[in-house]
């Protein structure tokens, strides 16, 4: 059973990766990154963040 929960958390990163990539223009690695950082609950705070690194 727990092999299934972490297949479907990892496919949920992935699918919240792949979304703020095209939304923001970071990379994958980065969303990866912000991901693991922050978390999947609060979109706004990834999108925020994510903005803030495409200014670098």
């Amino acid at each position: 059973m727990s092999d299934e929960r972490d297949c479907e958390l990892h496919a949920a990163k992935e699918k919240h990766a792949s979304w703020l990539v095209a939304k923001t223009g970071i990379t994958h690695s980065q969303a990866r990154e912000l991901i693991d950082l922050l978390g999947v609950g609060s979109l706004s705070s990834l999108v925020r963040e994510a903005l803030l690194l495409t200014k670098k």
